[in-house]
C-alpha cells in the first residue's frame, strides 16, 4: 500500500486470482508409505516382546475402526463424485480443500496402516504361539480395510478435480 492509504491498483482493479495446479498423489508415494509400514509391522513384534515380554493383541476393535474409516472415505468419494463429476455442481472452495486434504491424508495413512498390519501378520507366520492364527486373521482384515481406505482416498482425490475453464 502507498503511504496515503490508497490502494496502488486503484479502486476498480482487483488482484488476479492465483492460478496453479496440484498433481494427483503418485501411487509410488503410497507404496513407499506402505513399505515403511511393512517394515514397522515386522519390527513391532520383536520390539514389543523385548520391551514388555508380550506381543500386542489385535482385537476386533482395530479392524472395526479401520472399516468405519473406509466406509466414510468411500461414502465421501461417492458423494463428491456424484456432485462434481455427474451433476457438475461447484464445491465451495473450503469444502473442496477439506476433501482434498482428507483424500491425501487417507491415502498416505491408509497405506501406512495397511503396511503395518501386513508386516505384523507376516511376523506371526510360522509361529507356534496359541494366538498366532487369530492375530494373523485380524491383521489381514485390517490390511483389507487399509487398502479400501487407500482406494477410496485416491478416488476422492480424483473426484475433486474440475475442468479448467476455457479462455
Amino acid at each position: 500500500m502507498s503511504r496515503d492509504g490508497d490502494d496502488p491498483l486503484g479502486p476498480e482493479e482487483e488482484p488476479p486470482e492465483p492460478e496453479g495446479t496440484l498433481q494427483p498423489l503418485s501411487i509410488w508415494v503410497v507404496v513407499a508409505w506402505a513399505a515403511v509400514g511393512v517394515l514397522l509391522g515386522v519390527l513391532w513384534k520383536p520390539l514389543s516382546e523385548k520391551v514388555t515380554d508380550t506381543a500386542p493383541l489385535v482385537s476386533w476393535a482395530q479392524p472395526a475402526a479401520l472399516w468405519l474409516v473406509a466406509i466414510v472415505m468411500v461414502t465421501t468419494w461417492w458423494q463428491t463424485y456424484r456432485a462434481v463429476q455427474v451433476r457438475h455442481e461447484r464445491l465451495e472452495p473450503h469444502r473442496a480443500v477439506n476433501r482434498l486434504v482428507l483424500a491425501r491424508a487417507g491415502a498416505l495413512v491408509g497405506g501406512l496402516v495397511a503396511g503395518c498390519y501386513a508386516g505384523y501378520a507376516l511376523s506371526w507366520v510360522g509361529d507356534p504361539a496359541e494366538l498366532a492364527g487369530q492375530r494373523i486373521v485380524r491383521s489381514l482384515i485390517s490390511v483389507a480395510a487399509g487398502v479400501v481406505i487407500v482406494v477410496g482416498a485416491l478416488l476422492l482425490e480424483r473426484a475433486c478435480r474440475v475442468q479448467r475453464p476455457e479462455r
